[in-house]
């Protein structure tokens, strides 16, 4: 079990700033499918010399999984990728926001990994208009205001260091 800080929840985003987050995050991940399709379109063109026939495509029950499983594997990847490693998605960037653990620490990839999924759950991505969305609170990660709790924390350890002797 994490240890839970109340500096985490002071510094909490707040709904409106997570709506826009998700919003910011659909539209880029929107823009990351399309560009995935142009391209596979173009190489299309080129290795076999003619457009491709969306109509029968559109009807074709194979097109339309393979069309959701890579907008899946986009959007999961989107996720993933840009929390684990920068701790905010575009959105976040834009916001000023990023996920951290409960305990005040970087998430761990199993705790980005839960959260990920954890967004595959209908009415998820509505679920932060209450206290904390369930992608927050199933994988013990929360959003924050990063400017702040950084400022916060920083103070609290040279508070914390007063008194320590200095070593050199």
């Amino acid at each position: 079990m994490r240890k839970y800080l109340a500096i985490v929840d002071r510094h909490k985003a707040t709904s409106g700033t997570r709506f826009i987050n998700l919003l910011l995050d659909r539209l880029f991940i929107q823009v990351i499918y399309y560009v995935f399709f142009f391209i596979v379109g173009v190489g299309y063109a080129v290795v076999y010399g003619e457009g491709f026939d969306t109509e029968s495509a559109n009807q074709s029950f194979m097109f339309k999984l393979i069309t959701l499983l890579t907008y899946l594997t986009i959007s999961f990847s989107y996720f993933f990728f840009m929390e684990f490693y920068l701790g905010k998605t575009i959105g976040k960037y834009i916001t000023g926001t990023e996920v951290i653990s409960i305990d005040g620490n970087k998430p761990t990839a199993g705790q980005i990994i839960a959260r990920t999924f954890s967004r595959a759950v209908p009415f998820d991505s509505l679920s932060f208009l209450g206290n904390n969305g369930w992608h927050d609170s199933w994988s013990d990660t929360r959003v924050i205001k990063g400017k702040n709790y950084v400022t916060e924390r920083q103070s609290k350890e040279e508070i914390n260091s007063i008194g320590a002797k200095e070593m050199s």
